[in-house]
């Protein structure tokens, strides 16, 4: 076995028969910083709730098996560099670039933050340190895909969140975008990576309809507490400048929470304790 590399999540082993290991760990990140905190049972829900989204879902991914609570093996693929992005509501990056005039919204939309969408919206990104909008000219004039494989994606990826949707409803909660990764296996595309709370939104179906969308069983129960510090404000003046600000100590009540709320989405929405 042989290390490859540590991302924000999980590290990467070679194990030198075409498969690789992902080992899920407790980081946590937000705006592209690691912080020094971890999260709890992250790694545990995370990698558990990849398995349970592979196997759901139709169509071929990586999985080979879970070998552990926070391991699985999966095949090596050529990944294809392009985030794909599936936005179903009127939220995050896509309500900031709409508030600056940089993202067209389908006919129909209530502009207004976190409404439905008229229908889910493709929206990839590059992959990279700091993600990227592309539209389709953007990807296809960068080489990130063909034509094929573009079409291919975006057809792909509105399906799964259309079904992974409706799973998410039936254990009363909302959906309201999602990042997938694909690679290229034995000659055509095949769902990767991992799928859970840090590659989407959810909201509690209630909470949603009282304007609670803060209520998140994600990520962006961080987003929302280093927006309320001024630390994301200041982050981007920093970057923008060059500069490095560096991550602050999350509270142990915001990492509590994380925990609580990463193992209830996984323990109703697959219908099993972690």
């Amino acid at each position: 076995m042989r290390f490859l590399n540590s991302g924000k999540v999980k590290d990467v082993y070679d194990l030198e028969d075409g498969t690789l290991l992902f080992r899920f760990s407790d980081r946590v990140s937000a705006y592209d910083v690691k912080f020094a905190q971890t999260v709890p049972r992250k790694g545990e829900v995370l990698c558990k709730f990849a398995q349970y989204w592979f196997d759901k879902l139709p169509g071929p991914n990586h999985l080979v098996e879970r070998t552990a609570d926070t391991e699985m093996v999966v095949r090596r693929m050529e990944m294809i560099p392009m985030e794909c992005v599936v936005r179903g509501y009127l939220y995050g990056s896509l309500m900031g670039r709409y508030r600056k005039g940089s993202a067209v919204l389908p006919e129909g939309t209530r502009p207004v933050l976190a409404a439905r969408l008229p229908r889910p919206v493709f929206d990839p990104t590059t992959k990279s340190e700091h993600d990227i909008p592309v539209d389709r000219g953007t990807a296809l004039r960068d080489g990130l895909v063909t034509e094929r494989q573009y079409d291919e994606l975006e057809s792909a990826s509105i399906s799964i969140y259309e079904r992974m949707s409706a799973v998410a409803e039936g254990a009363g909660f909302i959906l309201a975008d999602l990042k997938l990764e694909f690679g290229v296996l034995d000659g055509g595309l095949c769902l990767g990576d991992s799928i859970g709370p840090d590659e989407y939104r959810l909201w509690p179906k209630e909470a949603y309809r009282e304007g609670r969308t803060q209520e998140a069983y994600d990520k962006q129960i961080l987003r929302d507490w280093l927006i309320e510090e001024g630390w994301a404000q200041r982050f981007e003046e920093d970057r923008a400048a060059g500069r490095d600000p560096g991550p602050p100590e999350i509270p142990s009540g915001i990492i509590e929470k994380m925990t609580a709320r990463y193992v209830s989405a996984y323990e109703r929405i697959a219908g099993r304790d972690l």
